[in-house]
């Protein structure tokens, strides 16, 4: 059945000046109900050294459920650092209520262009399988579209997930910027845990500041997942700068609220 209203969600990428109760205020303001948070430098929740136990705590009053830890890099470059890495995320990820785990691919141009990669990453998923089982997670994987990505594509992670029988641990995201780059015509709307939404500006260059918030480019992209059974949340992932001011940040999430639910009304008046 199709999901009737889309379900808007915030990446903490959004807002990297706020440290993480900030965060989860700021989307509850925005009337949202759902959040990711990050292991990355721009908003490091974990490298800071926050309790996971603080973190679970700050949404609890907030008000907000945490969707993802993000994220598990290179994941599909298995080694025992990766292991021990993904097991003390995992951990981390339990801890502080988030229903995720981010996984993404190694995005450097270094693996052969050939089909060795498929093979490691079947290796990385049967070894994060028991990993994630054991503490309730679902695996997110994140196919970057990047000419540069060993994981280009959502259809070949889908195909990996087949191949170790992973339906049950595994999601894929739906990124319509990574979407976008990698001409990719595939949907899986059953196997989609999350979707990303962002706008690219001109798919040719595809640097990271060309990824803003929703526009137009992205409707078709929504609508088909949504006719397509997908009841997951749509979280906003754009790129802002740490300085920028909160208040026009807060507008302009609202005008691509407002956008993609006036483009999804008006298609079903047509």
């Amino acid at each position: 059945m199709r999901q009737a209203s889309p379900r808007f969600a915030l990446d903490h990428m959004a807002t990297p000046g706020l440290d993480v109760g900030a965060l989860f205020a700021f989307a509850r303001d925005q009337g949202l109900t759902d959040v990711q948070i990050r292991c990355q430098p721009r908003s490091n929740t974990i490298a800071l050294g926050i309790p996971a136990a603080d973190v679970r705590s700050a949404a609890a009053e907030a008000g907000v459920g945490i969707i993802s830890v993000n994220a598990l890099q290179r994941f599909n470059e298995w080694t025992p650092a990766r292991k021990a890495e993904a097991s003390k995320l995992a951990d981390y990820a339990a801890a502080c209520g988030a229903q995720m785990l981010m996984l993404v691919p190694v995005n450097d141009g270094s693996w052969p262009a050939n089909g060795e990669h498929r093979g490691d990453l079947r290796t990385a998923l049967k070894a994060l399988k028991p990993i994630l089982q054991s503490r309730g997670l679902i695996g997110l994987i994140e196919p970057l579209g990047f000419q540069t990505c060993s994981l280009r594509s959502k259809s070949e992670a889908a195909k990996a997930i087949a191949a170790i029988d992973g339906r049950s641990v595994f999601r894929l995201v739906h990124d319509t910027f990574h979407h976008t780059l990698a001409g990719e015509t595939f949907f899986s709307c059953e196997l989609t845990g999350l979707v990303h939404i962002s706008r690219v500006n001109d798919p040719i260059h595809w640097i990271y500041p060309d990824r803003v918030l929703a526009g137009s480019d992205n409707g078709s992209q929504i609508r088909a997942l949504l006719d397509g059974g997908y009841g997951g949340p749509f979280s906003f992932a754009p790129f802002v700068d740490a300085a920028h001011p909160l208040d026009d940040f807060a507008g302009a999430l609202a005008a691509s609220i407002d956008l993609v639910r006036h483009g999804l009304l008006t298609r079903l008046a047509a």
